[in-house]
């Protein structure tokens, strides 16, 4: 039997607003273990991480809200990820905001580099995250982590220690951008990361845009972290996120893409971020997130033929 781990992260310093720390709970009311155990998976919930006590200025000359309490959670998230990853089980990590994966990402990365795997990434997401305490106008880390994990300047001594191995952005695809800094976007351009924006999806479909990143991790053997942040949705359809971005993904769009990263079984590890139940309607939104990470794990209406997790 197939086996998925749950991990919370009742994390909210990066966000600049209060209610993701109440985002592992939602999950697990909203019935993710029931879900994912009904379609044969042997689920484990690990319960909820906490972060080290750090006592650590953010570096001088940036802006890098909560410096010392983000630094705690990725020093922990990290490690914690890491092991994750050599386990046998598939790791979901329950947000949270997205500056856990300032922890989770670098964890995978450095425990495929271990393997001497590669590691890709898919970030789902309205906004890039490729901003740095040296380019960000807000200073909210949740906005930096993809940056981070790429070896950009600016992080000080986030982690306690230097980033075991850098993620290649090249391995990085980002699908559902509607909110892009002017720097940011200019840095994650430099990079030759994949990035497409709404209007991609509008003029090509998400079939087209996804398909060849996903041929590129299978032929690679590469491993793959998917982060998947609720503004990547419609905020019509998911309004429980602080950062509501009117024009994302539909409810067939957000389907599609998890049946797709289903039907590949390249999925080796999840990121479910920015769940923010204060700002639910009636729990929608953490229903609607359950709904797309069952799909992923291969709920469906008929049967096709697939690659198994």
């Amino acid at each position: 039997m197939k086996k998925i781990s749950l991990l919370g992260v009742p994390m909210e310093a990066g966000a600049g607003r209060r209610g993701c720390a109440m985002g592992p709970a939602a999950f697990r009311t909203a019935g993710l273990a029931e879900e994912l155990a009904a379609l044969g998976f042997a689920v484990s919930d690990l319960g909820d991480v906490s972060p080290e006590a750090v006592d650590l200025p953010a570096p001088a000359s940036v802006r890098a809200n909560d410096f010392a309490t983000v630094a705690g959670w990725s020093r922990k998230l990290h490690s914690r990820a890491r092991a994750l990853a050599e386990s046998d089980a598939l790791p979901i990590y329950l947000g949270g905001d997205h500056a856990l994966s300032l922890g989770t990402l670098t964890g995978h990365v450095a425990a495929a580099a271990a393997e001497e795997r590669p590691q890709f990434v898919l970030w789902l997401d309205a906004h890039s995250d490729f901003n740095t305490p040296l380019t960000s106008v807000s200073g909210n880390m949740h906005g930096m982590p993809l940056a981070f994990a790429c070896g950009h300047d600016g992080f000080g001594d986030l982690l306690g220690h230097p980033l075991p191995a850098r993620l290649d952005p090249t391995r990085a695809c980002l699908i559902g951008l509607r909110s892009v800094d002017a720097r940011e976007r200019e840095s994650l351009q430099a990079t030759g990361a994949t990035a497409h924006d709404m209007r991609a999806i509008d003029e090509r479909g998400i079939h087209t845009l996804l398909a060849p990143f996903l041929e590129r991790v299978a032929k690679a053997r590469g491993r793959l972290h998917v982060s998947l942040d609720v503004d990547f949705i419609d905020p019509e359809i998911a309004p429980a996120v602080g950062t509501t971005v009117p024009g994302g993904a539909t409810f067939r769009e957000a389907h599609h893409v998890m049946e797709l990263l289903h039907d590949s079984g390249l999925v080796s590890s999840l990121d479910l971020v920015e769940l923010n139940p204060f700002l639910d309607d009636r729990g929608r939104t953490a229903r609607l997130m359950v709904d797309l990470t069952a799909s992923l794990f291969g709920r469906r209406v008929l049967d096709r033929r697939t690659a198994s997790y």
